[in-house]
């Protein structure tokens, strides 16, 4: 299973390398059903979660230095409510942040 996944985030990666402290994050599907129980869109969270498909290198500091980006290609994080921007490949939707607009990291 995780070779799969990090099959499918390859091809993504592949083709979109996010510049500079961008992080290209697919997000997870929203569950509007729980067993039997549908759940009425406006009940659920505006908080969504998400996996890191590729990363920039990370932003430059005032000397022109790269500083390494705390997140890493594979992780989920978590998202604001607002923000990115959306970006379409191979007719899938991902969106772009930059590091500091996601809001921490899921441990797995």
């Amino acid at each position: 299973e995780e070779k799969f996944l990090h099959s499918l985030l390859g091809m993504a990666a592949r083709r979109l390398k996010p510049l500079f402290d961008r992080v290209l994050v697919q997000k997870a599907e929203l569950v509007a059903k729980i067993g039997s129980v549908y759940i009425p869109e406006s009940s659920m969270s505006k908080m969504s979660e998400g996996l890191v498909v590729a990363t920039g290198p990370g932003p430059r500091n005032q000397t022109g230095e790269t500083v390494k980006m705390t997140v890493k290609e594979g992780d989920t994080v978590l998202l604001p409510e607002y923000g990115g921007d959306k970006v379409e490949i191979d007719k899938k939707e991902y969106t772009l942040y930059r590091e500091s607009e996601l809001l921490g990291v899921l441990e797995k």
